[in-house]
């Protein structure tokens, strides 16, 4: 385990007034223990005070997925009642702070084992931890990256091919597999034409016809940590409107990554992308946050969007991700991922964003 990570969450505890939590989330528990556990509906939960002490409760059909694990360990059998056990732990007096992900079955029977305690949405003590990585965290993100970029570069060789985009989206785990991605960071997006005018379009048996985009949105998890990146093409040459529209997202997405550095507001980040398209006339078409903090899931705390005001902190990775998608037309997004430095940022996706068309035969 790593013990700085365990002191900071020690840290910021004390700073969020929390004396008691109950880490529950697989995510959680793997950044803090190193440790993969996916428990099902079974109760699977570290108890941590704010001296220190750690107590792990987990199921004893999963006994060998915590072998050297340092930390108390407290098994339970599918005949007891694990919150029970739990609760009996757990002193009346605290305020304990719980997993915003824990199932609130889990929750509600622990409030009738402990009525007069106090419960308090903990999660961001460890998100406020989770997102300024570490130096193995940088390079495992980079990494991830490359390989990324790898599978968006024979990604787009095969459009020729004009499979279909569901066709597509298998070809892309297919790609990561090949480089040694078994896992996505979440499921793969390729839409042609009026189908990428919604952003978290499901492929279907559709092809690519002359002059439609290609917008690909695509990430894995490699060595448990997540890549993410889009790339918008054209199969064919597209419309006037569609041209001008990735040069104005283009533009857009280079401007957020130039003024990132420490001390700049994520707001700021985001408003600096919506008013280059906003002024372009297709403000009301850009209809999501700029971007995603990620590390060891692909959408993490906190967001780069118009209402979140905190300051950008040197280690923090996030994707700057603007798009404008017309109904009935196209949708063109443009994402790249960036760690913050001392003075600004790098970019961890490096293939090229030139205006692109794919000759149609």
């Amino acid at each position: 385990m790593n013990t700085k990570k365990w002191d900071r969450v020690l840290e910021n505890m004390k700073a969020h007034n929390v004396e008691e939590m109950i880490i529950a989330s697989s995510s959680y528990i793997f950044y803090l223990t190193g440790i993969s556990i996916e428990p099902g509906e079974r109760l699977l939960a570290i108890q941590l005070n704010e001296n220190g002490v750690k107590k792990l409760f987990i199921n004893e059909l999963s006994k060998s997925s915590c072998i050297g694990l340092d930390m108390d360990i407290q098994f339970y059998n599918d005949n007891e009642n694990p919150i029970s056990i739990l609760g009996k732990s757990i002193e009346s007096n605290k305020v304990v702070g719980i997993d915003k992900n824990w199932p609130s079955h889990f929750l509600i029977e622990l409030i009738n084992e402990k009525p007069n305690m106090k419960f308090v949405n903990s999660s961001l003590i460890i998100d406020e931890v989770r997102m300024i990585k570490d130096e193995d965290e940088l390079n495992l993100l980079t990494e991830a990256s490359l390989i990324v970029d790898k599978v968006v570069t024979e990604l787009i060789e095969i459009i020729p091919e004009k499979l279909s985009e569901k066709e597509m989206e298998n070809k892309v785990k297919e790609l990561f597999k090949k480089h040694g991605t078994d896992k996505m960071s979440f499921d793969p997006i390729v839409a042609y034409g009026a189908n990428a005018a919604d952003p978290h379009h499901i492929g279907n048996k559709d092809h690519a016809k002359n002059g439609d985009c290609i917008l690909m949105d695509i990430g894995g998890i490699t060595n448990s940590y997540c890549s993410d990146t889009s790339r918008t093409v054209f199969f064919g040459e597209p419309s006037e409107e569609a041209k001008k529209v990735y040069r104005i997202v283009l533009e857009a997405n280079k401007a957020a990554m130039a003024i990132i550095k420490p001390g700049v507001k994520f707001s700021d980040i985001d408003k600096i992308a919506r008013e280059i398209i906003k002024k372009a006339g297709y403000g009301d078409f850009f209809t999501h946050r700029t971007g995603h903090n990620i590390g060891i899931e692909d959408h993490e705390y906190p967001s780069v969007s118009s209402i979140n005001d905190m300051e950008v902190q040197k280690g923090m990775v996030f994707s700057i991700e603007p798009g404008i998608y017309l109904e009935g037309k196209f949708g063109v997004r443009i994402e790249d991922l960036v760690i913050v430095t001392e003075d600004g940022c790098d970019i961890l996706n490096h293939t090229s964003k030139d205006y692109k068309v794919i000759n149609f035969q």
